[in-house]
């Protein structure tokens, strides 16, 4: 089953269990591929949906620091659980154990031996962790460990 069609299942069973949250979550993300769809007049696939996930869930966790400073413990609920929604269609995120080694890897094919080739490393890494690490994390990683 594509992720196109879990979504729509998915969104008719939150519709069904009356769950606000999931529902409304779930149709932001399907008008979002349909936008995209109608824009460019193509059919997404698994790997662009999953990019377009990537795109929501970083949307929900910048929108989350803001909420965090105003306070509103009922806008943080939401995001907390509009997150959660997300990654439960996203694929399985890789640990820091996992990116730091790709990394790793990423410097030795590239020669990387200072901050300058920062730019060279991450154009290595972020395809191979295309929609399964969040690239803050990869940056601080690669900053790390080149700094």
């Amino acid at each position: 089953m594509s992720l196109k069609e879990k979504l729509l299942i998915d969104l008719k069973d939150a519709m069904k269990a009356r769950d606000t949250v999931r529902k409304d979550t779930i149709q932001l993300i399907r008008s979002a591929i349909l936008q995209i769809e109608k824009d460019k007049k193509i059919t997404l696939g698994d790997d662009e949906i999953t990019e377009v996930l990537a795109r929501e869930l970083k949307s929900r966790r910048d929108a989350l620091s803001d909420i965090e400073k105003s306070g509103r413990a009922d806008l943080k609920e939401k995001a907390d659980k509009e997150i959660e929604i997300i990654l439960g269609y996203m694929p399985r995120q890789l640990s820091r154990d996992e990116l730091e080694t790709i990394v790793r890897e990423a410097i030795a094919e590239t020669g990387a031996l200072s901050l300058k080739d920062m730019g060279k490393v991450m154009k290595a890494v972020m395809p191979k962790v295309k929609g399964r690490a969040d690239g803050n994390i990869v940056n601080d990683i690669v900053k790390g460990l080149l700094g």
